[in-house]
């Protein structure tokens, strides 16, 4: 069977001094290259947002980062513009190993946010990589990276759901754990059959 890692979003945004930073963020990036010389693929998604991005509570007057809002396709969190196209924020952690066989990138939709590495966040509108998987054969994921609670979170559910045996490496993920979402999507993933390691 053949199996890829999937590293999720491990970008200087998202680490500390990052713009939306997950607490340890940059621990994660040791294992994970160590890790990819142990899978036959190497995929890793990239957040990629447009300025003025509609999950930016800067593009809702009087809101502010983490409040929520309906968006037609169901609640939002809003977010602190992070991982601008371009930007040195949107840009891998300096020390991640970027050598691998795709980077795919997500969230280049202006009016809809993109959590998992599959679907945008309508859970229809398809990124390409189930496509690109089944072309490589391609059917175990072990996925790592950040956040845990999000987009490795809703990465792995749409994997499971898809068919993929899915594992999660939690030593090398963190987490934003806000409001319990991390002790949430932990039972999301279990119950979906993720296996936690």
């Amino acid at each position: 069977m053949s199996h890829a890692l999937l590293v999720i979003d491990v970008q200087n945004d998202f680490c500390p001094g990052g713009a939306l930073a997950v607490p340890g963020g940059d621990e994660v990036v040791a294992p994970i290259n160590t890790m990819m010389e142990e899978f036959d693929g190497v995929i890793l998604t990239q957040d990629w947002h447009p300025a003025e991005h509609l999950s930016f509570a800067s593009a809702h007057g009087g809101m502010s980062p983490f409040e929520m809002v309906e968006m037609p396709y169901g609640p939002q969190v809003l977010w602190p513009d992070h991982c601008v196209q371009g930007s040195r924020g949107a840009a891998f952690h300096p020390n991640l190993r970027t050598d691998g066989d795709l980077i795919l990138r997500k969230g280049f939709r202006g009016a809809i946010d993109s959590y998992s590495a599959f679907f945008e966040n309508d859970q229809t509108t398809p990124t390409g990589l189930k496509g690109y998987l089944d072309t490589r054969g391609i059917k175990a994921l072990t996925l790592v990276g950040l956040a845990t609670d999000f987009c490795v979170h809703y990465s792995a559910v749409d994997a499971a759901r898809l068919g993929f045996d899915v594992t999660v490496r939690t030593d090398a993920c963190r987490a934003i754990d806000m409001d319990g979402s991390l002790a949430s999507a932990q039972q999301a993933m279990k119950d979906a059959g993720v296996i936690l390691i």
